[in-house]
């Protein structure tokens, strides 16, 4: 299976990073990643520096990353396309 665009497969885990024009996009944008990591049950790695958001997606009970990743991930890029 293949990173969805802009991910890469990193120490385990599919990662991203994400840039906006300020903080407040992008907590918005981390905020939309909570929601569907909620309504997935299943948690990324979220690192927020100021416009910077680094995701890590990748299965904790597997420790690998696993075909949900790859589909969370992909659902993630949507969501970045978000206003």
């Amino acid at each position: 299976m293949h990173a969805p665009a802009g991910w890469v497969e990193r120490d385990g885990a599919l990662e991203r990073e994400f840039r906006f024009t300020d903080f407040t996009e992008a907590l918005a944008f981390v905020n939309r990643v909570g929601a569907l990591a909620e309504s997935e049950n299943h948690h990324p790695d979220i690192s927020v520096h100021w416009n910077q958001v680094t995701l890590r997606w990748w299965t904790h009970v597997r420790d690998s990353v696993t075909e949900r990743d790859f589909e969370l991930a992909a659902r993630t890029n949507d969501l970045a396309a978000e206003p």
